[in-house]
Order: C-alpha cells, then structure tokens, then sequence
C-alpha cells in the first residue's frame, strides 16, 4: 500500500445511487425472509403489531440521529455525536460496542452463506465457502468505496425487486388470482384461535425478536459521509424510512398470516418466505427463497465489513483505536481498518472451534443487546445536542418531531425494554453478557481519557 495518504481522509466515492439503495435495502437481511417465520409462531398474526411497534422505534430513532447528521456528517455518526454530547466515555463505549457487533455478524453471515452453498455443492467443505466468501468481499472492500457502493448496489436491487414480486404475488393469492394457489382471502388473521392467540406477553417477546431485525438501518448515516452532498441524501434516506419499513417488513407479513395459519410448523422449520410461496404454488419456491436469502447474507456480511471498518477508522481518527486504523491508501480506503476487523472476525471463528462452547456462545450474546444501547445512545446525544445548538442559537435544519417529548419517550421505551428483557430468563444472559462488555469498555475509555489528560498537561508543563 505504497499509495497510502498522509491526510488519512476517506475518498467522496459513493455516488447518490448507491446511498439510495443501501438507505433502501440496508435493513432488509436473512432474518425477514427466514427468521420471521420464527416470530410469527411465537405472537400469532398480532406479530404484526411487533413489527409495528418496532418499526416505529426505528423510524423515531432514525429521525433523531439524522438531525445530528445532517447538521455534521462523519464516518463516526452516532458515536462521534455521544462524544460531543455526553462525553468521550461515552463516544468511546459505543464505537468500540458497535464495531464487535459487526465484527460478530461477519462470521455468522458468511457461514449462513456457505451453508447454503454446501447444499448445492456437497463436495466443498462449509468452512472453505466461508473463507472464500469473506475473503472475496475483504478484498473488494480493500480497493474503493466505490467496490462496496457498486456491490451494494445490486445486492440491494435483487433484494427489493424479490420483495415487491413477492408483494404482488401474495395480494394477487389474497384476492383469489392465481391459478394454482392453494389459499386465498385473510381468514388466517383471526381463524386460528383469534389475532392474538398467546396473549400480549407473546407480542411483546416478538418485539424484542424483530427489534433486531431493524439494525442496519443506521448505516446509511456512516455511508452518506462518503458521498457528495451527504446531508441530502440522509435527509432522502429518513424521509423514506417509514415506507420501507412499512412496504417491506408490515405489508410481506401481513400476507404471510394472511394467506398461512400461524402455527403451520413449517413458517418456523422452512421459513416464511418459503412457505407461502409453496402453498402459492410457485414452482421451485425453495431454490428461489435461498438464492434470495444467499443475496441478502452475502449482503448484511458486506455491509458488515464496511461498517466495522469505518466505524474503527473514526476511532482510530479521535485516538480512540491503534493509529494503523486511520490510515489510507491512495484511493481513500482505511485499508487498515478493513484488515483489522476481517482479523478479529477470523478470531471469532477460531474462538468458536478451538474454545469450549460457552465462550463462543458468550461471545455471541455480549452483542444481544447493543442495538439497544446504540439507541438509547442516539436519543440522549441528540436531547443534549438539541438543547447546545438552541442555546447557541443554531438553525436547525433538520428536525426531530415533537421535541423534547417524543425524545423522552423514547428514551423511557428503551430502558423499560432493557429492564424487561433483564427479567425475562430467555433474555437475561444477553443484558448481563452485554452488560459486562460494556463495563469493560467504560472503563478502558475511562482509561485512555485519563493518558490523554495526562499528556495534555506534560505537554503543557513542558512548554
């Protein structure tokens, strides 16, 4: 990397089709076409009202960290916004949360990857798929944003034109249109033992289920730092936000306990998608569903790369992370930062075959709850980053609705769901896995906070 830039700033070379599609597809992953199915037996069709509950958090959260990035866009987003606002322990802890979630998924998605290539090619080993994969994008990664924005680009079209075929094949099996569907009409929403057949606590434990399913929807903030005119197309991103929650995930569920009895084992065992498709009578439904949910995990394990890359080289900008972190090469890449999060995310994989189970399973659910965290992180950074800017008299471009009351009340949501969650046994060893890590990051920032008082003032006695 003989090209590498002394200014260590990021290349502009996302182009305004690339940010739209990612602010689209961004929060589509393996978990709407496969995971729902596990949802949708645990609530019933009121799953629907997770989903909405959810989506709503997504969407108020949305609007809160757009207000602080339309203002200034950074790489660093939400954490460089909890620096400024609550403190550098606190930009510190959730920098570093946020790159170990990503860094965890990119093992997981390329082994989901894999597993459905070994399928089709028995002959290769699992863990030869996932190597090659990783490596693939790690190296596509290393050469331009650009790489990752085209990339992107067509992983995110595949997705959202999968979804709005699937869309108008279900309303067209609703309304009794297609020739060799075994179902039709909406008498599943209440058919089978009523709308909510287990109750409210069942749709609440949905909640906490999809509320994950959302986490992506953020990147689009760290991406628009890299592209021309990054304020616009985050303010497009978070105006459109509310349909694509809405046409993806609540209208493709919706035909889902349509058109299929909530407790059919095979939403669970096979997947939703799949599922209807089957009863729709498309031919080659599963071939179809693992193409589509090849796409999305080659998709998120891209996107994970990228996020954990970017999110590390902002650290490694605030001194937050080894210095190798924000250096560049001659196409504006933080080739170090993609190097270093692929490195820990092998380490991952290794933990999980050399190390006792637990360590692995620990390892996978100190990330349960960091989603929320990243919340609840964007809601305090943006009431105290709203309160700076009115009292210096800013103008405030961009708004977050219903200031500070609908704030509050996200922020209330979000620690009651943590609370909950940390009663819940289900639920419990990821607040305190969470918990812990979180600990012991506090206190290294704590740490690095202390060194950097330290040199300031040797500095300053020297001079």
């Amino acid at each position: 990397m003989s090209g590498t830039q002394l200014s260590n700033d990021l290349e502009q070379g996302l182009k305004p089709r690339h940010v739209t599609m990612l602010s689209i597809a961004g929060v589509i992953g393996a978990g709407l076409f496969v995971g729902s199915g596990h949802a949708i037996a645990e609530a019933g069709p009121a799953v629907l009202l997770a989903y909405a509950a959810a989506g709503t958090l997504v969407v108020l959260v949305m609007r809160m960290l757009a207000e602080m990035a339309v203002a200034s866009p950074d790489t660093g987003s939400f954490s460089t916004y909890a620096d400024r606002a609550i403190g550098h322990w606190a930009g510190f802890t959730i920098g570093w949360l946020y790159w170990w979630f990503w860094v965890l998924v990119i093992p997981l998605e390329a082994n989901a990857a894999a597993t459905i290539l070994h399928a089709w090619f028995p002959g290769v080993a699992i863990w030869v798929f996932t190597l090659v994969i990783t490596l693939l994008l790690t190296a596509t990664n290393l050469f331009s944003v650009k790489n990752y924005g085209e990339f992107e680009f067509w992983f995110a079209l595949i997705k959202v034109v999968a979804i709005i075929g699937f869309v108008i094949l279900g309303l067209a099996a609703i309304c009794g249109l297609l020739p060799n569907s075994q179902v039709s009409g909406v008498a599943h929403l209440v058919d089978t033992q009523g709308f909510m057949p287990n109750g409210l606590g069942a749709v609440l434990a949905a909640m906490l289920t999809t509320m994950f399913s959302f986490m992506g929807t953020e990147i689009v903030t760290i991406a628009a730092a890299e592209s021309h005119n990054p304020g616009k197309q985050i303010t497009k991103a978070t105006n459109s936000v509310i349909w694509r929650i809405g046409l993806f995930y609540l209208v493709s569920i919706f035909i889902v306990v349509a058109l299929v009895p909530w407790n059919d084992p095979s939403l669970a065992q096979v997947g939703s998608y799949q599922t209807v498709l089957e009863r729709m009578g498309i031919p080659n439904a599963k071939l179809i569903v693992d193409l589509v949910v090849l796409v999305a995990v080659t998709s998120c394990l891209n996107s994970a790369l990228y996020t954990a890359s970017r999110m590390l080289f902002s650290l490694g900008k605030r001194g937050d992370a080894p210095a190798a972190a924000k250096r560049t090469n001659a196409s504006g890449t933080p080739y170090w930062a993609v190097i270093l999060s692929t490195a820990a995310a092998f380490l991952a994989v290794f933990a999980n075959y050399v190390a006792p189970a637990a360590v692995f399973e620990f390892l996978l659910a100190s990330s349960g709850a960091i989603a929320l965290l990243v919340y609840l992180v964007i809601a305090v950074s943006q009431l105290r980053m709203r309160q700076k800017r009115m009292a210096a008299g800013e103008k405030i471009a961009f708004r977050m609705w219903l200031f500070p009351g609908l704030t509050y009340a996200v922020i209330v949501f979000i620690v009651a769901i943590l609370g909950i969650m940390l009663c819940q046994p289900e639920h419990q060893t990821e607040i305190l896995a969470t918990g812990l890590l979180s600990i012991i990051v506090v206190v290294a920032g704590l740490l690095v906070a202390r060194r950097r008082k330290l040199e300031r003032n040797g500095a300053l006695a020297l001079s």
